[in-house]
């Protein structure tokens, strides 16, 4: 053994168990420790290098908190799950290099928990220990052909084995990090348009390999983002992409029938990924990358990195029969070497680009505000948008960052955004079509700049009208403070809708109002919410009790409106239903609200979605006592959603056409208390309140009923 690598060894080593005791410890069973003693004192010397490769990219794994580590070394149970129906075949295409492909083995094992899959080892002719796989781990499918064939037809062979609706190929010389498989999996059964599916590969060292393969129109490609950080917002989004690497790709089952395989004309190996990738396109699927499955990839042992020799001298060869295959293609549809990347990474040459702007990204389950813009954000991935997100304070706080990241939208976050947001944005303006700010003081930052240096169409998105709700506030306050921050904030509103090029509200009455103070711009108002159809589960009046109301307290007029009810209205209700109880959902409840539980008000305090769907589903009655407040107002939307019918004041209920005409606000204690009282004791008119409800949603806050005006505003 050389001096070089035994002190190289030795480094590592000592490296780990200085700086993480217990995970070194952790990994020192009996059986590892003569792996170790195996990788520095027998192993030759080109063995031992991808070995203690193994053992760093384990070391810096466990170290990092994008996933979990994709290596363990300590002792696996070698025993592949049984399953009475196959979802997934994963194929491992190998060719010796036993050890390579155990780790790789017991990775899957150890990363692989919620979904039904079958491993079938490609054996194209090995001599070494691959030849005792099926005995050194149970329930291992084995391929062998009679012959060696090469990588390209092992792999056709191997997949006439495959029992699932997907096959996987993974090559042997990757080891798979948690969730690996099922992220490609849970993204493949949401979109039967998505014909393969393929990891983020990174390097044992912790750098980028691919997120993604770019095909320029000569043939040629990149691994986009390779030798960086794989951690960077821009490798981190799901996106069409031109192809995948094989190294970690899902196929959906179907098409791989379709073509036979692999396009044999590559044999023995390359480019016949991307060959397949642009086989799924012709035919009208999508190919897409996922960031959340990452797959470790010791990139060259398989294949060696020598383009001149060996296996690795078919790839320039098979460059030229690939694109004589798809000159026109290339030609029509791709961009010339290493232009338009901006474009070129995600396939959106055809797609309008929209940036959104806002506070931070939404957290959709806890505000009104942060839902409806989610929902907005939704709408546009789904209508075929390209959307990048800037939050103000540039953190992707979790999980909304990844769910954002999985819909396929880019967030704009870390230190170096928040310093070079600016240089983003001139450097991409070609690319910008619109530009939508929310929130004025977050669009006041941003609006002068974007005007100056953009020539995007400019959207300005009120939540409500902050002077108008406090204009509101001071007339039941009489409280000079509301009034002098009415006009500070009326200042700066307008300013905004005067320099955007059209201004967006998700009321009426507001819409109307911006017209009558700016009659030369453009406004719209939009829906503050929008789903795909009403709830369809409505249970019965005999199956519901009690009230209730819900609303984040971070926003003022809730706290001001359920200490009304409870000391106001509540006590008129209780005197005709004394066990009537009034079940208060939202975030961030003050103390003060703690003093008013007791039989018939509880505390519930935040609820998840799926709670507060079951709240609104087992309550009879919504209240929505509101005394001030500007904008539509998420509570009712919701339960026009799920048709339980509401108790509102005329606040409440403002701004929402369809309800206006057939609905009598509540504005007294007296009206508000007799309504109540008359939905609990007539099923009729419960009913009746149910069906308006569920008209009116379907009128305004259906996407099918309001895409058109939304397709306009972006």
């Amino acid at each position: 053994m050389g001096i070089l690598s035994f002190y190289k060894s030795s480094k590592l080593l000592i490296k780990i168990f200085c700086s993480k005791p217990a995970f070194f410890i952790s990994i020192c069973s009996m059986t590892n420790l003569k792996q170790i003693f195996r990788v520095i004192f027998i192993l030759p010397s080109s063995e031992r290098d991808i070995r203690l490769l193994q053992l760093k990219a384990m070391y810096l794994s466990n170290e990092s908190t994008e996933t979990s580590s994709p290596i363990n070394l300590a002792h696996v149970n070698r025993e592949f799950p049984v399953f009475a129906s196959i979802d997934v075949s994963v194929i491992v295409p190998v060719y010796n290099q036993w050890d390579l492909t155990d780790d790789c083995l017991k990775s899957i094992i150890n990363s692989v928990k919620n979904v039904n899959y079958e491993v079938i080892l490609a054996d194209d002719g090995s001599s070494d220990k691959t030849l005792q796989a099926a005995k050194i781990y149970k329930n291992l499918i084995v391929a062998r052909p009679e012959k060696n064939l090469g990588f390209l037809l092992n792999c056709n062979h191997a997949a006439k084995y495959a029992n699932g609706r997907y096959i996987v190929l993974l090559n042997n010389d990757t080891v798979v990090h948690n969730h690996w498989l099922e992220a490609l999996f849970d993204k493949m059964e949401k979109d039967q348009k998505i014909a393969i599916c393929g990891s983020k590969l990174v390097y044992p060292d912790g750098k980028l390999q691919e997120a993604g393969g770019i095909i320029w129109d000569d043939a040629s490609g990149w691994n986009y983002g390779r030798m960086d950080d794989p951690s960077k917002p821009e490798y981190c989004y799901c996106k069409e992409v031109d192809y995948i690497s094989g190294a970690s790709i899902m196929i959906r089952t179907d098409f791989w029938h379709e073509l036979e395989g692999f396009d044999e004309r590559y044999v023995p190996a390359y480019y016949e990924d991307a060959d397949l990738a642009l086989e799924a396109k012709s035919r009208g699927y999508k190919v897409v990358f996922h960031p959340h499955s990452v797959v470790t990839h010791f990139e060259g042992q398989s294949h060696g990195t020598d383009e001149s020799s060996g296996i690795k001298a078919y790839q320039l060869e098979n460059q030229k029969k690939f694109r004589e295959k798809w000159h026109e293609k290339l030609k029509q549809e791709h961009f010339a070497n290493a232009q338009n990347v901006f474009q070129a990474r995600d396939h959106s040459a055809n797609k309008r680009t929209v940036v959104v702007i806002d506070h931070y990204v939404p957290w959709f389950d806890k505000d009104a505000g942060s839902r409806s813009i989610f929902m907005h954000l939704k709408f546009l991935v789904e209508q075929g948008y390209n959307v990048k997100f800037i939050g103000d304070n540039f953190y992707p706080h979790q999980p909304y960052t990844d769910v954002l990241n999985e819909m396929g939208i880019e967030v704009l976050y870390g230190q170096y955004y928040a310093e070079n947001w600016k240089e983003w944005l001139k450097d991409n303006t070609k690319n910008i079509d619109v530009v939508w700010l929310n929130r004025p003081h977050i669009a006041e930052k941003y609006i002068d700049f974007i005007k100056e240096h953009l020539s995007a169409k400019i959207i300005y998105q009120c939540i409500d009208l902050h002077f108008l709700r406090l204009e509101r506030q001071y007339q039941q306050t009489n409280d000079q403070k509301c009034l002098d921050d009415a006009a500070y904030w009326k200042k700066i509103e307008l300013e905004l809708f005067s320099k955007a090029d059209l201004g967006l509200s998700f009321s009426s009455v507001e819409v109307d109002l911006l017209r009558e103070i700016l009659p030369k711009n453009n406004f719209s108002s939009v829906p503050l919410f929008m789903y795909p159809e009403k709830c369809q589960h409505v249970p019965a009046f005999e199956n519901r009790e009690n009230i209730m109301f819900v609303g984040g307290f971070g926003h003022p007029p809730n706290l001001e409106a359920i200490e009304w009810f409870i000391q106001e209205v509540l006590p008129e209700i209780n005197k005709k239903h004394p066990k009537i109880r009034l079940n208060i959902a939202g975030s961030n409840p003050p103390e003060c609200l703690e003093s008013y539980e007791c039989e018939n008000v509880k505390l519930l305090g935040f609820v998840s979605d799926d709670e507060l769907a079951q709240l609104y589903q087992s309550s009879l009655i919504n209240v929505v006592p509101l005394l001030h407040g500007a904008g539509v107002k998420g509570k009712v939307v919701e339960s026009m959603y799920y048709q339980t019918p509401i108790v509102a004041t005329s606040i409440a209920i403002e701004g929402i056409e369809s309800l206006l005409p057939h609905f009598t606000p509540c504005d007294d204690v007296k009206s508000f208390a007799d309504k109540v009282c008359c939905l609990i004791e007539s099923q009729q008119c419960w009913q009746e309140h149910c069906e308006l409800l569920g008209q009116s949603f379907d009128q305004e806050f259906v996407e099918e009923n309001v895409k058109s005006k939304l397709l306009k505003v972006y």
